[in-house]
């Protein structure tokens, strides 16, 4: 068993409450002591928002940004490998704008805020070029 003597732990227990424990006011502890422990709690207690709205899960980017290089592909908007021109399909283009849409939807409220910015962006995106090449699409059978 040890002994409890002069051995030191090498912890140091400082109360800096401002009450005891009957509730009245300690008048050991500085009014500096107390404000900065009150300070700390209200830190503590405070979420870390701005925290959260600057982080970026590079998987959920590396995500959108598949779905978006698929529907941009199906809209003939990039080239293929070798520089040639891809046609044009517009049903699966659809579905990936689609698919996007469903993300957004279902990650409502758990997105930072750089990633709701990234993947509203890519679907604004997305839409402009679609009702343009829809609109292309309908004038040429109108022919």
């Amino acid at each position: 068993m040890v002994e409890e003597g002069n051995q030191s732990s090498g912890f140091k227990v400082v109360d800096r409450r401002s009450f005891a424990v009957d509730g009245t006011r300690r008048t050991d502890v500085t009014a500096e002591e107390a404000k900065a422990a009150a300070e700390k709690s209200r830190v503590a207690q405070e979420p870390a928002s701005s925290a959260l709205d600057d982080r970026v899960d590079e998987r959920f980017v590396m995500l959108v940004e598949f779905l978006g290089q698929a529907a941009f592909a199906h809209l003939g908007v990039t080239a293929g490998p070798a520089g040639e021109a891809i046609p044009i399909d517009i049903e699966n283009a659809r579905v990936a704008i689609d698919l996007l849409g469903v993300l957004q939807d279902k990650t409502k409220g758990n997105l930072s805020s750089a990633e709701r910015k990234f993947l509203s962006d890519v679907l604004f995106e997305l839409h402009t070029r679609f009702v343009e090449i829809q609109k292309r699409i309908a004038a040429k059978h109108k022919r």
